[in-house]
């Protein structure tokens, strides 16, 4: 089991399973975490947290601190954006998820989210694994860009060793000789990981492929492969996008994926709930 143990299969046989409320993760259910790469502005934010709803994901992503290739590329609102990424999805009924970057923010962005997101930069960021490895709250953890399956199973250890068991494993695609796509989705390690480890997966087939007509069929590739969810990025104006616009979905796509992930999931003897239940009353009908 190479040098990982408590996230072995030896060390736990049966699956982990997170819950948040009503939502849980690793189990019979299918997640769906959706929304736009960058929060923006409050209003965007309210607009998207709708849109999530209503094709009924129950998790809303949206980075607040985004680290970028080029220094002069969109940074995020950092705590503002945390701000009004929590608003907009306290008033839909939804949990969220958001990226740390660093050790310094840790607790900020923990005092507003439900899930700490360690972005694939971060994989092997020893001292942030540490950091969020102290916190009772779930940590999604996005596999890095060169990193082999053991590397990326090791840096969860990391977590697990510090005491928080919550751990999620996210696969959003490896550099390969191929430029056609931003990534390459490695689907393989889906059931890899899922032989291995306890853990939950899911996949991110929007920066996988980096392209949006390329999210809808790899998204059910992935479910098809084992993956207990996955990662979308939705926006209503891809073309304004401050972040990743060419991988995001409009709205009629992202509903229809959302439609026809339920006949994937009932294949797959799982379910994809729809509304099935707010985290807290919400303010959207």
């Amino acid at each position: 089991m190479g040098g990982y143990k408590l996230a072995s299969r030896e060390y736990q046989s049966e699956d982990t399973v997170i819950s948040l409320g009503d939502v849980t993760i690793g189990a019979q259910e299918l997640q769906i975490m959706a929304g736009p790469c960058a929060v923006e502005s409050r209003e965007a934010a309210l607009e998207i947290a709708t849109i999530v709803k209503k094709g009924g994901a129950r998790i809303m992503r949206g980075g607040a601190y985004k680290p970028r290739t080029s220094p002069y590329s969109f940074q995020g609102l950092e705590e503002k954006g945390l701000e009004y990424l929590a608003d907009a999805a306290n008033k839909a009924g939804l949990f969220m998820v958001s990226e740390v970057i660093d050790t310094r923010s840790v607790d900020l962005v923990a005092s507003y989210v439900d899930i700490l997101q360690i972005g694939a930069r971060n994989m092997q960021n020893f001292a942030l694994l540490r950091e969020v490895a102290r916190l009772n709250k779930p940590v999604l953890l996005k596999r890095g860009p060169a990193a082999t399956i053991e590397e990326w199973i090791m840096a969860a250890e990391y977590i697990l060793a510090g005491g928080n068991k919550q751990v999620i494993l996210c696969e959003r695609g490896i550099k390969t000789f191929e430029n056609y796509t931003r990534n390459t989705l490695d689907l393989s390690a889906i059931p890899v990981i899922k032989k291995l480890t306890h853990l939950p997966v899911i996949v991110d087939p929007s920066h996988a492929t980096g392209k949006w007509e390329l999210v809808n069929p790899m998204a059910k590739a992935a479910i098809v492969s084992g993956a207990d969810g996955l990662m979308i990025e939705v926006h209503p104006r891809p073309n304004e996008a401050l972040s990743d616009g060419p991988q995001s979905l409009k709205v009629e796509n992202y509903l229809q994926l959302m439609e026809e992930m339920q006949d994937v999931a009932r294949c797959m003897n799982r379910s994809l709930g729809k509304n099935s239940g707010l985290k807290k009353t919400g303010t959207e009908g």
